[in-house]
């Protein structure tokens, strides 16, 4: 019987760490697989959460909305382009302050449509860097040499 009572009091801190976490609803809401052709490659989804404000509860939030990408392109015999994280909803593009390049963007690598970025760009230590946010849809960058 001691023993009995020794164990139950070992376990009843163990159900106070427990936490009750629910998702009380949710939709699929996209396709999910992988399309190829040539040399690009697309993802799909299967349950991408729905647009929507930002859920929060206790210390945690959840922002609705369908996936961007922000991405370089990489041009033979220029710099590297850079892609960091710059707070929550934005990143920065760097490349070393080397040369005379100009940042072109697309929004479409399916076209050849490229176009100096309209993103202002910062010159400090070494380095040039624009800010982006989260777009609303695809974007590409990528260094030209005139």
């Amino acid at each position: 019987m001691k023993k009995a009572i020794f164990i139950l009091c070992l376990l009843l801190p163990m159900l106070g760490f427990a936490q009750s976490y629910t998702v009380d609803w949710y939709k699929i809401s996209g396709g999910g697989g992988t399309s190829t052709g040539g040399t690009y490659q697309v993802s799909g989804t299967i349950g991408q959460h729905d647009a929507s404000a930002a859920m929060t509860g206790g210390a945690y939030t959840l922002t609705g909305g369908f996936w961007s990408i922000i991405s370089v392109v990489q041009t033979p015999g220029v710099p590297n382009l850079l892609i960091v994280p710059n707070g929550v909803n934005s990143v920065k593009v760097i490349w070393p302050a080397t040369g005379t390049y100009t940042l072109q963007q697309n929004l479409n690598l399916a076209t050849a449509t490229w176009a100096t970025t309209g993103f202002s760009i910062t010159n400090g230590f070494g380095t040039n860097f624009c800010t982006i946010t989260a777009p609303s849809g695809n974007l590409f960058f990528r260094l030209s040499n005139p």
